[in-house]
């Protein structure tokens, strides 16, 4: 028996086993960022939970990826997602805000690319402060990078994030087992930034090191924390420089990233490769019931493997 094919028969074994059931609804979800004052200028939008914007009049940011706010992905496996950035930036800032862009196609099937004639694009201007919406919301949607204080790789990534669909860690729905909110130090009117929402959390853990994860002292009003995590109180949040492999994996099974798999394995990248797989029959693994339906949902991912 070849080695391809026993590979193969591993990793379906390791789809059916390890792919988990989705959790609960709509979307999922460090920079330390506290943008007191979003929202207060006659053309920005509404600012909750501390950079996510939302449209006048609603009460907060609703996950939404199950309703429709995905970027669309193409035939090619890719999701190509336009951009268009302001002058008002110097160059080095430019290339930073590029760098971040670009690091999204090294580990996910995210595309960021100049946009043409598109309808759909981000638009990535320096406003008042660091905010995004969540998910895709229709023509240019804009991404403030403020140039004082919000130029920097790990809170692009963040603001990419929530333009892609996802949520702040503190605020997933099971956010209680991991955190404590310490209300008692929060700035007054600043509490709603605390909320929880009904995530799904793609059977990812709850991560201390994600991108999304705000530090201990976020909108303190007396310089003591805010969040403390559980049961180590010690564990450092908010200090991610880069995406974790938690929010990379979340991309991957929220958009279904095939194209991925074919990269990690042609590395030999067998634990990425493992996390992939698993990435690849997250939505379908529910209906499972047989081994011929287990074939048919590993069938696409040999085709992208050419097995």
């Amino acid at each position: 028996m070849s080695p391809l094919f026993m590979l193969t028969i591993t990793f379906t074994v390791f789809c059916i086993v390890h792919c988990y059931p989705s959790e609960a609804s709509s979307d999922i979800t460090v920079e330390e960022e506290e943008n007191q004052s979003f929202g207060q200028e006659l053309d920005e939008p509404t600012v909750m939970f501390g950079d996510i914007a939302v449209e006048t009049g609603l009460q907060n940011a609703d996950p939404c990826t199950s309703r429709g706010c995905k970027w669309v992905k193409y035939s090619d496996g890719n999701v190509y997602v336009p951009y268009v950035i302001s002058n008002q930036y110097s160059s080095r800032e430019r290339s930073t805000i590029e760098r971040g862009l670009q690091s999204f196609a090294a580990s996910t099937c995210i595309r960021f690319t100049r946009r043409t004639r598109q309808r759909d694009f981000v638009n990535i201007q320096s406003r008042s402060g660091c905010y995004s919406f969540v998910g895709r919301r229709g023509n240019g949607q804009v991404v403030s990078l403020a140039r004082r204080g919000c130029v920097y790789h790990q809170i692009v990534q963040h603001e990419l994030l929530h333009a892609l669909g996802f949520n702040h860690e503190q605020t997933r729905s099971d956010r209680d087992q991991h955190v404590r909110i310490l209300y008692q130090n929060v700035i007054q009117g600043q509490q709603h930034n605390f909320r929880k929402i009904a995530t799904n959390n793609l059977g990812t853990p709850y991560d201390y090191n994600s991108v999304m994860h705000y530090g201990r002292y976020a909108f303190s009003r007396n310089r003591q924390p805010t969040i403390v995590p559980i049961p180590n109180s010690n564990v450092a949040i908010g200090r991610a420089t880069q995406m974790s492999r938690n929010d990379i994996l979340r991309i991957n099974r929220l958009y279904r990233c095939l194209i991925v798999i074919k990269r990690s394995l042609k590395n030999l990248d067998m634990e990425f490769f493992l996390d992939d797989v698993a990435a690849v029959c997250w939505d379908s693994i529910n209906s499972i019931s047989s081994l011929d339906d287990a074939w048919s949902y590993f069938n696409p991912l040999r085709s992208v493997l050419k097995l």
